[in-house]
Order: C-alpha cells, then structure tokens, then sequence
C-alpha cells in the first residue's frame, strides 16, 4: 500500500510525512507545489527558521533513517495530474494537507478569493473524482478541514452533526451547517460536502478532521536536525496567534490583541496534531464519512495575552505589553461557543502540551533568528 500526503512541503506536511516514515512501513510519497513558500514571499515576508529544499530534506531523512519516503512536485488543481497521480500510485491512504490557508490572505483582493476557492476546492475535487475513476472505493480519504466551518455560534459544538427538531416535532441528525466567516474557512465548508457526497455515492471512508489552531516550532522528528525543520511563520498572513506573538516577545513588540480580546479560540499543538492524523490512519474507517474536532485547548485570547507577558517576563527579563487594536476580522467577540472533541480524545492522548508552558522552548528555538525577525517586525501587522 502506498501513503499518499498532499501539502508536503508545508508547516504541518513535512512533519506530517515524518511521522507516518516512522509509524507505517509503507511507502509515503509526499506532492505539493511549494504554494506556501511562493505565497509567504510575495506578501514580503519568509519562514523565520530557515526552511531546507526538498531535496535537502530528503537526503538528510533518508541519512537518519526515513528511507520510505519520496516526493513528486505537482499542483493538484490541475486535475489531469492529479488523474495520474492517483492512478500510476493507487494509494490505500490519503492524508490530503494541501490548501492555501490563510483566511486574511484570502481577503487581499478578488484575485486572492478566487485564486484560493479554485486551489482548494479543485485540489480536494479532483482527487475524490480520481478516486472514483480508478475504482480505489476503499482508500482512506482523511482531509484537514477547519474548525472555521462553524463560524462561532454561542452554542455548544458537536462532532459534525446535531439533532434539529422543526416546529412539528419531527427530528433529524444533519451536519452542522458551514457559516464559516472567510472566503478561505469556506472552501473547508465545500470539500466537506464534497467527501460527504462522495460517501454518500460511493461509500468512499472519509475521515474530516477540523483543525483548530496550530502552534509551535517542532516536532519529535523535525527536531532531529536543522535540515528536517519545518517552517515558522509570523506575519500577519500566515503566522499562526501563538507563533507570531512568540516573534513579537523576542521583538520586544506590544502583542496585537483584535477587537476586545474576549474571543475563545481552539488550539492544538504541532505534534499533536500531526500524531493524530497518523492515529487516525491507524484506526481506519470502515466506509462512513466521520467527523473529527482535532483540538486538545481553549484560550481567551486576551487572558493568554496576559500570560505570556508574565511568562515573557520570567524568560527574558521584560515583557512586551499588549497593544488592544481594531479587529480586521468580522467575528463575534464575546461568544462562548465550545467543542465536543470527545471523538478525537479517542484518536490522541495529548502530550501535556500546553502553550504558556511551550514558550520557554520556542523562545529557546529562535533565539539565533532573533536578528532575522527584528528584521521582519513590519509584517506582524498588515
């Protein structure tokens, strides 16, 4: 069988692909056409840990053991590759990472709208229609969606569906419906349906799993060697919350707050949330469409503010303040909205990870970027 992991190249790719080298014996054969370095430059801005070339990441993984593991460069919008990708490798598992992420990036213009909704929706389309056509109704199709999809109802949250009752009494279990609130969080909203349709059609196993936030610099594997690192973004576009104000720490820079701060937000770190697509591979999926909240916390953004200041404090001697600054986001500020994610506390026992406590380690990290990201201060805020 062949492991097939789309977005390769990408912050939770790379490390993704490492792991299922360690965990599965199978080839893993890893394909993206290295969108996010393009993206990330063009908005001014680069990986603060220096990012190695494909090939420097697979010499150095295969010089440490992860000698299963091969690449192949391609874009998956473009459908007749994507046709003969899954049909030359007929893979029994697909982890499929690749996407343009980024829901303010998305917002630049038209042109970023529609350049985002045509990657991700075609990349996704296409590869459950090569499925289709090559007869592989077995393989494992596991996408990271979003917890985007919700949008941020003052509700609690199920795993993907919930009951409805109409005016009548009448009672029905539905998917939740997508009021994502980005132009980007709305093209997780689509391939959801399409691998519910294609459930539906086929019985195609697909297994949604909703990420939350993900932070941190590393994982078990990517920490081996510098040439196995994954990326480390601090921009206002594609830094993740945790990991720009972790830059913004070292730049001695207020941490940007939006709006009031009072917003609950979901978050998981790397490892954990790379193990746990590896976990759920493992534990398959017997023909349903199932839904998965891959989330471990959740944070007040402005009380997590607060306390890495006070972390920031005991590790560098001062802290940064916090700068209070119009949300550029149309979001609710003061929901209480939380996740049901007892589904996926089955999938991962979570590694006692918690952010606060990761600062020491990041910081510890980039201290030796610390020149490069004073450098870059201008991309915290757009």
């Amino acid at each position: 069988m062949t492991i097939l992991i789309t977005g390769a190249d990408g912050y939770m790719g790379w490390p993704t692909m490492l792991k299922f080298a360690v965990e599965f014996d199978e080839r893993i054969i890893g394909v993206d056409n290295f969108g996010r370095r393009k993206w990330v430059e063009e908005i001014g801005s680069s990986s603060m840990v220096p990012v190695a070339s494909i090939k420097e990441r697979l010499k150095k993984s295969e010089e440490l053991g992860f000698r299963n593991i091969s690449f192949i460069e391609g874009d998956l919008a473009d459908k007749e590759f994507t046709r003969t990708l899954i049909k030359t490798l007929k893979p029994g598992i697909i982890v499929h990472l690749a996407a343009q992420p980024s829901a303010p990036y998305s917002h630049i213009s038209l042109d970023k709208a529609y350049y985002t909704q045509k990657n991700n929706v075609l990349s996704t389309l296409n590869l459950l229609w090569a499925l289709r056509e090559e007869n592989l109704n077995d393989t494992h199709f596991i996408e990271t969606t979003t917890t985007g999809i919700y949008g941020a109802p003052n509700l609690h949250i199920p795993e993907g569906f919930m009951e409805v009752v109409d005016g009548e009494g009448n009672k029905d279990v539905l998917p939740f419906p997508n009021i994502a609130s980005s132009f980007y969080h709305v093209t997780k909203g689509f391939d959801a349906v399409n691998m519910w349709l294609m459930n539906m059609h086929l019985g195609l196993p697909c297994s949604d799993v909703r990420t939350s936030i993900v932070y941190g610099i590393e994982t078990e594997e990517t920490a081996l060697d510098d040439l196995l690192a994954t990326r480390f973004d601090i921009d206002f576009y594609f830094g993740t919350l945790f990991n720009r104000w972790t830059a913004m720490i070292l730049a001695d820079y207020p941490l940007t707050v939006y709006g009031s701060g009072m917003q609950i937000k979901p978050f998981i770190s790397l490892e954990d949330a790379c193990q746990s697509l590896v976990n759920i591979a493992r534990k398959g999926n017997d023909g349903r469409y199932e839904v998965y909240n891959q989330l471990v916390e959740y944070v007040r953004i402005k009380e997590l503010a607060e306390e890495l200041n006070k972390a920031a404090e005991e590790i560098t001697g001062s802290s940064p303040g916090i700068n209070f600054i119009p949300n550029p986001r149309k979001e609710k500020e003061e929901s209480e909205y939380k996740f049901d994610n007892s589904k996926f506390l089955r999938i991962i026992k979570p590694k006692d990870i918690e952010m606060a406590k990761t600062l020491p380690v990041v910081i510890e990290k980039l201290q030796k970027y610390s020149d490069t990201i004073k450098s870059h201060a201008d991309v915290f805020i757009r």
